[in-house]
C-alpha cells in the first residue's frame, strides 16, 4: 500500500500550553463543556496531528467551555518511518490499551507512564474525540462503545457512513472508555473513537478534520462561523449502525485467513470460513455478517485480528 500521506512538523506543537508536552488548552471563559480532541495514540496513525496542528493554525478558540488538545504518544511518532510505518505505533505497548486506573497508578512503559501524564487531561474533558487511523484500506469507521448516549452522538453527528458499536478489547482498555467515558450513569460524559481510513491516504485528514469540524460544533464550544473553511464534507446519504457480536483473538502465532478479507464485507451465510486458529477452523456464527477491521499486521497471541458485526 502506498503511503501518501506526509509527515507533520510538529516542533511547535509538541511544547504545549500547559507544562504536559504536546497539550493544549483554550478555556472561553463562558460556561460549556470541556472537549478534548486526541491524536498519536499510535504514533504512526498521522491524519489526528494533521487534523490538531490545522486547527491551532487556524487560530480557532472556544466560544464557550473549554478545549483540549492532546498529542498523544509523542516518542512513538518521533520514530514514525513510512516504509515501516507499523513499527511506530507504540514504544513498549499499545497506548491504547492501558486506560485503566491499576495500570496508570503504577506505569511500567514509556507507553504507559505518558499516559498517566496525558491521565488529568483525559479526567478534564467531558466529551472527548479520539482520532485514528488503520493498518488497511477502508471507509472511515466511528467507535461508539455500547452506551447509548454515545451512539445517539454518533447519529447526531451523522457522518462517517459507518457506526460501530464495540465492547472494547480483551488485551486492555481504550481511552474512549477511561473513567467518566465508561460510566454508565455520566450522561454526560461522552466519547468516541474514529478511524479515518488507511494511515497512509491522504483522505484520512480530509475525514479527521470533518470529524473534529462535527465534535466542535456538537458540542457547542463553536459557533458554524468559528469551523475552518472547507473543513466540512456533505453527510453521508444515510448512517448504517453495526453492533459488533465476536471479537476474534489469535491465541497464537499460529493464525492465518482464509483468503484477503476486507473490512466491511458481509458474509451471507452462516458457517463461513474465514480463517484457522492452531489448525482450528473459525467462522461465521450468523448469516450476513460484517467483517470489522480484518488484519494480521499486528498478530501476536492475545490481539484482536478481526470483529463481527450485525446490523443495529
Amino acid at each position: 500500500m502506498d503511503f501518501r500521506l506526509t509527515t507533520p512538523d510538529l516542533a511547535s506543537e509538541r511544547v504545549g500550553n500547559t507544562g504536559t508536552a504536546g497539550v493544549w488548552h483554550f478555556d472561553s471563559g463562558a460556561p460549556g463543556r470541556t472537549l478534548m480532541l486526541s491524536a498519536l495514540l499510535h504514533g504512526n496513525e498521522l491524519c489526528g496531528a494533521w487534523a490538531l496542528k490545522d486547527l491551532l493554525a487556524s487560530g480557532f478558540r472556544p466560544r464557550r467551555g473549554g478545549l483540549v488538545l492532546a498529542f498523544c504518544n509523542l516518542d512513538a511518532f518521533d520514530r514514525f518511518d513510512r516504509s515501516h510505518h507499523d513499527a511506530s505505533r507504540f514504544v513498549d505497548e499499545d497506548m491504547n490499551r492501558v486506560w485503566s486506573a491499576d495500570r496508570l497508578d503504577r506505569p511500567l512503559t514509556a507507553d504507559s507512564r505518558r499516559a498517566a501524564a496525558l491521565r488529568p487531561w483525559v479526567e478534564r474533558a467531558e466529551w472527548l474525540l479520539d482520532l485514528h487511523s488503520m493498518h488497511e484500506p477502508s471507509a472511515p469507521l466511528l467507535l461508539t462503545g455500547v452506551l447509548p448516549r454515545n451512539i445517539a452522538l454518533a447519529r447526531e453527528l451523522k457522518a462517517p457512513a459507518h457506526v460501530i458499536v464495540d465492547a472494547g478489547h480483551k488485551d486492555g482498555v481504550r481511552m474512549r472508555d477511561f473513567a467518566q467515558f465508561g460510566d454508565a450513569t455520566r450522561d454526560d460524559a461522552c466519547a468516541l473513537l474514529i478511524e479515518c481510513g488507511f494511515h497512509g491516504d491522504l483522505a484520512s485528514r480530509t475525514v479527521a478534520c470533518d470529524m473534529v469540524a462535527r465534535m466542535l460544533l456538537a458540542s457547542g464550544i463553536a459557533d458554524p462561523e468559528d469551523i475552518p473553511s472547507g473543513w466540512l464534507s456533505p453527510d453521508p446519504p444515510a448512517q448504517r449502525v453495526l453492533r459488533v457480536t465476536d471479537a476474534i483473538v489469535a491465541p497464537s502465532m499460529d493464525f492465518r485467513f482464509a483468503r484477503p478479507w476486507q473490512c466491511l464485507d458481509t458474509l451471507a451465510d452462516r458457517g463461513t470460513v474465514l480463517g484457522w486458529a492452531d489448525g482450528e477452523a473459525i467462522t461465521t456464527p450468523y448469516d450476513q455478517c460484517t467483517l470489522i477491521m480484518p488484519s494480521l499486521r499486528q498478530l501476536k497471541p492475545g490481539v484482536t485480528v478481526m470483529r463481527l458485526a450485525r446490523d443495529l
